[in-house]
This record gives structure tokens, C-alpha cells and sequence, in this order.
């Protein structure tokens, strides 16, 4: 597929310090841009990273009608880049336009954008092992119309930069708080689809819950408060006894993609993996009875994130670990060992460039 291709004149790479890499603020030279108008798509453009012009009354800016994925490139064996599991980060981000009434973009443009914008910028490409390009593809309403409706016309773009971890902690143990008198999503709502709206909403408990001294905030269902749903950013997983348990996929949680890849390999592995409901009161039961074994968080940004407190209604559960456990350590190695070139790729994840 072609695209229209304007390169930078001068790169930013020689400004930006790989050893010092945060999350989300570095970019790399170039984006990608497409724009939808009277039922079609238009070329496709690779241009210099940079500002673009929105007009005040851009119907996205008013009604969050948008979408996005996050996805990451890394460093492989033999010099190439590898683009994990990028088939399925545009299933997710079908089903999310579909239910944001978003036209879709063909696998073909969401594959070839993402894979030539790789290719130009390929060396902000991290070394580190621990480091990645993070890359956003993201599409939203572009009418200039203050009208309730779904938009006419569309952009979608994919910007892409180096980064660090997620988490100012690395992959130590991070420490979770509940907040039943918030809520995350219902059934029926967007909770499944990964937009705009879903982190916006969840911006006032996570300042919460940092001022309190956590990393995130637990999400419990809706209605009963009670059912553990997902992390702020992730999705949760628990090891009770011999058996790895999360929640299921019912509407109200993203269906991740590390979490489809942990469920996967574990299963591989022989691990009876149960995705079904379990309540804030089961898991503070199973620690008590010294069941609980192991709690992790899944999810492109942090890959796996052990858990090592939670606190809810007063009570706090404390596995009393300063690193991950033996299947989550297993389970990152694996994954990060995939995404690397380091160990094999029996399922196709890896898109090489």
C-alpha cells in the first residue's frame, strides 16, 4: 500500500536521552494521518511529527466520539523490529469504532500505517530490553458541527515514541485501593471499548488513590460493588492455590491483549485458568487462609505488574513481597522473551520489519 511520505529534516533523536526514557512524553520524527469524508477514506500520509489544526467546534472535542489502541514495537534479534500481536490490537479497535458508530478503517491501511511508520522512525527503537516504541494509533470525530450526532467526517492517525515503564516503581509490587463509591462501566455501556471516556471518568478516584499513596485504583462492579472487575489501566489476575483466576469478559472490562496472551500461555503451561467472577471478599478470604499466592496486572503499558497490597473497607491485604512471583516473573520473561526474539514464537504474534 502507498502512502504519501514527507520526512522530517532534522531528526529529534540525538535530543532525546534513551537512559532517562519516561512513559508518554517522548515522540519520535514522524505520524501517520488519514482523513474520512463523504463515506470514504482518502490517502493515507507519513508527514513530520507535529501539531494539528482543530477547529473549536470539532464535534470530538464536545462528544468524545474516538478511539484508540495502544500498542508497542521492540527491539528483535538480527536488527529487526518486531509489532506484537498487531491483529489482534485492530480487532479490539474494530469492535471499539463499531461501537462508538465509527466507520472502520481496512486491516490492510490500520496493518501498513503502523508497519511504514515503524520503518521510518525504526531508530527510536530502544536497545533496552526494558524499553520499547510505544505506538497509538487513534481515529475521532472530525465535524465542525455542534449538533448531537455521530460525526460525518473522520481522522485517524498513529503516533509512536520511545518509552520507559509504566510505573514509577518498574516491576515491583504496586499497591491498589477499591473505591465503591465510584464506578468504572456497566453492561451495555463502553466499557469494553477503549475510548476516551472510559479514563477520563476514572481520573478523579485515580488522583485519589495516588494522593493516598497507591498506584491505582481496583475497580468493583457496578451494581453490587462487590465483583472485582479490572486495574485502572490493566487487567487483574489472581493465583489461588493452583489455579489462576480473572475476571470474565462480560461488557464491562477491556478485553486485553497481554491478558488474552497470559491466559494463552499459561494454559499452554498446564494452568488451570478460570475466567470467571470473584469477589473482593473471596480474594481477602483466600489470602487469609493462606491460598493466595500470587496477584498480577496485565496490560500493553506494563506488560505484567505484580500487586502486592490492596486495601478495601478498611482492611488491607499485604502478600508481603517486594518482587514478582514465580508464575508472574515466568509469565513476563516469557512474554518480554517473545516480544524480543529471545524465545520462541510458536503462535505468530510477532509482525517483523
Amino acid at each position: 500500500m502507498t502512502f504519501k511520505i514527507t520526512r522530517r529534516t532534522e531528526s529529534k533523536l540525538p535530543s532525546i536521552d534513551f537512559n532517562q526514557l519516561r512513559f508518554g512524553d517522548t515522540f519520535s520524527d514522524h505520524q501517520f494521518e488519514q482523513k474520512y469524508k463523504s463515506g470514504e477514506w482518502f490517502q493515507g500520509e507519513i508527514k513530520p511529527y507535529g501539531p494539528i489544526q482543530l477547529d473549536p467546534a470539532l464535534s470530538v472535542l464536545h462528544y468524545g466520539q474516538a478511539v484508540f489502541e495502544g500498542m508497542k514495537a521492540f527491539r528483535y534479534k538480527n536488527g529487526k523490529i518486531n509489532i506484537f500481536r498487531i491483529d489482534k490490537h485492530y480487532d479490539r479497535f474494530v469492535r471499539s469504532c463499531e461501537r462508538m458508530n465509527i466507520p472502520v478503517i481496512s486491516a490492510e491501511v490500520f496493518g501498513e500505517s503502523i508497519k511504514q511508520l515503524v520503518d521510518i522512525d525504526r531508530k527510536f527503537v530502544p536497545e533496552d530490553k526494558f524499553k520499547s516504541l510505544y505506538l497509538r494509533p487513534f481515529i475521532f470525530a472530525a465535524d465542525e458541527f455542534l449538533g448531537v450526532r455521530a460525526a460525518q467526517n473522520y481522522r485517524y492517525l498513529v503516533i509512536a515514541g520511545p518509552v520507559g515503564n509504566y510505573y514509577a516503581e518498574g516491576i515491583k509490587p504496586v499497591r491498589l485501593t477499591t473505591f465503591p463509591q465510584y464506578v468504572r462501566a456497566v453492561k451495555g455501556g463502553v466499557g469494553d471499548a477503549k475510548v476516551p471516556g472510559n479514563y477520563g471518568a476514572t481520573m478523579k478516584a485515580n488522583n485519589e488513590a495516588m494522593s493516598a499513596g497507591y498506584a491505582q485504583v481496583l475497580w468493583l462492579d457496578a451494581f453490587e460493588h462487590k465483583y472485582v472487575e479490572e486495574v485502572g489501566t490493566s487487567n487483574i489476575f489472581f493465583l489461588i492455590e493452583d489455579t489462576l483466576i480473572t475476571p470474565p469478559l462480560e461488557g464491562t472490562i477491556l478485553p486485553g491483549v497481554t491478558r488474552d496472551s497470559v491466559i494463552h500461555i499459561a494454559k499452554s503451561w498446564g494452568i488451570n485458568v478460570q475466567e470467571k467472577k470473584i469477589s473482593i471478599d473471596e480474594v481477602f478470604q483466600a489470602h487469609s487462609k493462606g491460598h493466595l499466592k500470587e496477584i498480577f496486572a496485565t496490560g500493553t503499558a506494563a506488560v505484567v505488574s505484580p500487586v502486592g497490597f490492596i486495601h478495601h473497607d478498611g482492611n488491607n491485604l499485604d502478600l508481603k513481597q517486594d518482587s514478582m512471583g514465580p508464575l508472574s516473573q515466568k509469565l513476563y520473561d516469557t512474554i518480554t522473551g517473545i516480544h524480543h526474539g529471545e524465545v520462541e514464537d510458536p503462535d505468530n504474534w510477532c509482525t517483523l520489519i
